[in-house]
């Protein structure tokens, strides 16, 4: 396991009771290199959306059991949100969730000649993610080939 990993897992143990306690949801934890800054970012959710205030008080918490544990060698910023409209979908609850709903998928390499997909997604398991495009054609995609995959919105 990368140590980007280990602090992810070990961040995720740490913040999920004060997630169970709030009843929010844990979307993802990812620990990134931007520029010359490392973050370690949280991002909840909870039906209705997450508020300035729930942030905070997740916030405010972790970093005290962070400072605590002190598992991260680098110097990084501590940052707890909201996923967002764009937010991506990782794990086999946020896929279980979208079933119906409309996706974007972007693929590494390319399907058809093609990299970006939209379509509803009717079905997944732990190999591959099923959308049916706009003209009724069922496509399946291998999960180790997705680079991304987000609800669609229209604006």
């Amino acid at each position: 396991m990368s140590k980007r990993e280990i602090y992810e897992q070990k961040t995720e143990e740490l913040i999920s009771p004060i997630i169970e306690e709030h009843r929010f949801e844990l979307v993802d934890v990812e620990y990134v290199k931007e520029g010359s800054n490392w973050y370690l970012r949280a991002y909840i959710d909870k039906p209705g959306g997450i508020t300035v205030d729930d942030c905070e008080v997740v916030s405010r918490r972790l970093s005290d059991l962070l400072d605590e544990q002190d598992f991260i060698d680098d110097a990084y910023i501590l940052e707890v949100s909201s996923p967002g409209l764009g937010r991506p979908l990782k794990k086999d609850k946020d896929f279980a969730r979208s079933i119906g709903e409309e996706v974007e998928i972007r693929t590494f390499r390319a399907v058809e000649h093609e990299k970006e997909f939209t379509g509803i997604l009717r079905d997944f398991d732990k190999d591959k993610l099923v959308i049916e495009l706009e003209d009724n054609v069922v496509m399946d995609f291998a999960r180790d080939n997705i680079a991304l995959v987000r609800l669609a919105f229209d604006f």
